[in-house]
């Protein structure tokens, strides 16, 4: 048997008063949950 592989899915977004991009995603495979900040200026708005 393989190792596990998380199946990332974005389940929602969010912005923190500073300005913080909060992801929220979830393993399609095992239910795993967790939490990625990007700091404001790191993504870029699109044109």
């Amino acid at each position: 048997m393989g190792a596990h592989v998380h199946v990332r899915l974005i389940q929602s977004l969010g912005v923190t008063e500073d300005g913080e991009l909060i992801e929220y995603s979830s393993c399609a495979e095992c239910g795993a949950t967790w939490v990625k900040k990007y700091p404001e200026g790191q993504v870029q708005a699109p044109d």
